[in-house]
């Protein structure tokens, strides 16, 4: 592969891209933001459930989808799940304020795993594959109108305990999920030069 290779038109492979009433994809993909302040207007259940619909499309090894979510809409477990956060983290209160917390968890030893027993020199696949499930969720959540933010500095035993989760599940991450309130600006990104290699490390 070198920098000066064309590939075909989008959509020119499998047929035109459907088009739908969500955003192109190239733009849900560089306009999400993480967004820590919500306004507290509820979610449409049928949204919720048609973006949950979309994550379930994440790829995953050998397609053990070894995810599982915790929806949380109780303002005194989304409380407690703040309480797991320590105040520091800018995401705190977020965690209080979206209508919605979502509780990324993994059902370990199946991703990566095969016959049992760990496949790749990386142990449990379980991180990888929830964060694709969960990077998918939320381009379809900023697709839809809706603001979140990933939070991983949080206490996952405590998460775990306060959600009732049992042994063999591990609490990954916590999202709070809403409509922003304001529009948080774009953060700065490598250039594309900054982190491609090209045949070997460094290959340019």
């Amino acid at each position: 592969m070198t920098p000066q290779q064309n590939y075909p038109a989008a959509g020119s492979i499998c047929g035109a891209v459907p088009k739908g009433n969500g955003m192109d994809l190239f733009t849900a993909i560089k306009g999400r933001r993480s967004v820590r302040k919500f306004r507290p207007d509820p979610i449409p259940a049928e949204l919720l459930r048609e973006i949950l619909d979309a994550a379930r499309w994440a790829p995953s090894w050998a397609n053990t989808q070894c995810w599982e979510l915790i929806v949380v809409s109780d303002p005194e477990t989304k409380r407690k799940l703040g309480e797991a956060a320590p105040p520091g983290n800018p995401a705190h209160a977020a965690l209080c304020q979206a209508p919605v917390v979502l509780a990324a968890c993994a059902r370990l030893e199946k991703a990566g795993y095969y016959k049992g027993k760990p496949a790749t020199d990386k142990g449990d696949w379980y991180m990888f594959d929830v964060a694709l499930f969960m990077h998918t969720l939320t381009l379809a959540a900023h697709a839809r109108g809706l603001g979140s933010v990933h939070i991983g500095l949080f206490d996952a035993r405590a998460a775990a305990e306060v959600l009732a989760v049992p042994q063999g599940v591990a609490v990954v991450e916590l999202l709070p999920l809403g409509y922003p309130d304001g529009e948080p600006s774009p953060t700065s990104r490598k250039e594309v030069r900054d982190f491609v290699s090209y045949g070997t490390y460094g290959g340019r």
